[in-house]
């Protein structure tokens, strides 16, 4: 039998599961570096006649007994339209019979596996007296992340800014009635930049937002909302070359990230220069942070292999708890 999960019953399941997703997630970097997953870069697939394009984002993993794929869609077109730009949907199947065991949306699990990877890095690299967050951006993610990282350090304080005023207000007021952080909407990315001890950016941007001039000495960037194109990128060449850089996967990274492809074209960085790989941070075979004054970013493309443990993590709640629809799609 296959389990559907609609966007309700993920919103139920994970609402209250956020130490679970970043253990999953954790676990699922740990078993990249150990070499028993797949994880292939995804490739583009380009709709003729726009600027749309979809990812099939594969993963097979040993440990978790599963092959799964999130087809996300990337259609700015959509914007235009009143609907999302990004939409997707899980496919989940049995690694030893293909069965196939769950059909997922993709929009939660991709915001609670995105935030729970930022976690998971902001634990590993920021200095161990960072105070000050600041969030670059003001959508969705914003919050997913705001919550997910209350659990890394203890925030003296929540530094936003966003293109559009009224949602970075609502943001701020969320922010400090549900964590209880003190919050406060600045003027401009630059403000949040140089007031954070850990910035997050978290925009669809496909232009710099962030200067490298901005960064102060010790900051960690986490690098996430840019959409996974060669040419879109929030940080310039000088943020990223002053940057200790880790990905979440090299292959993904050196085919989708425009935040370190576009200073590769430009000679300003080469491979070596981010072919670290979170998960060989976890596991002990790449440092972490190297000094007190080092930049530190996390390039953040996403992969197919955070979804894919998110899926087995419903795939189990699910199961105990009763939730979703059950079908025999062989019927």
């Amino acid at each position: 039998m296959t389990l559907i999960l609609n966007r309700s019953d993920i919103r139920g399941l994970l609402e209250h599961a956020t130490a679970e997703v970043e253990a999953a997630v954790e676990q699922a970097h740990r078993d990249l570096s150990r070499g028993r997953v797949s994880l292939p870069a995804p490739p583009a697939l380009d709709l003729p006649g726009s600027d749309g394009t979809f990812l099939p984002m594969a993963a097979v993993s040993a440990p978790a007994g599963l092959a799964s794929v999130k087809l996300l869609a990337d259609l700015p077109a959509n914007r235009e339209r009143g609907l999302p730009v990004q939409r997707s949907t899980v496919l989940v199947l049995s690694a030893r019979t293909g069965e196939a065991e769950a059909v997922l949306d993709g929009a939660l699990i991709t915001r609670f596996r995105t935030a729970a990877a930022t976690a998971v890095a902001t634990r590993l690299l920021a200095g161990q007296d960072a105070q000050v967050l600041g969030l670059v951006g003001t959508g969705p993610l914003a919050l997913a992340h705001a919550r997910a990282l209350s659990t890394v350090r203890e925030w003296k304080s929540v530094a936003v800014w966003g293109r559009t005023p009224a949602n970075g207000a609502a943001l701020v007021d969320r922010i400090s009635a549900e964590l209880g952080l003190h919050a406060e909407l600045l003027p401009g990315p630059r403000e949040v930049t140089e007031a954070a001890d850990v910035l997050c950016t978290l925009t669809p941007s496909r232009e710099p937002v962030i200067k490298g001039a901005w960064l102060r000495p010790g900051t960690h960037v986490n690098a996430v909302g840019a959409p996974p194109r060669p040419g879109h990128r929030e940080i310039d060449t000088e943020g990223i070359v002053r940057s200790r850089l880790i990905v979440d996967s090299f292959a993904t990274a050196r085919s989708k990230s425009g935040e370190v492809l576009i200073p590769l074209a430009e000679g300003a960085l080469t491979e070596a220069d981010f072919d670290r790989e979170l998960g060989d941070v976890l596991e002990g075979l790449v440092p972490a942070r190297t000094a007190d004054d080092e930049i530190t970013l996390f390039d953040s493309v996403g992969v197919g292999l955070q979804d894919l443990a998110v899926a087995r993590l419903l795939i189990d709640l699910a199961t105990e708890s009763g939730t979703g629809t059950r079908t025999d799609l062989a019927a």
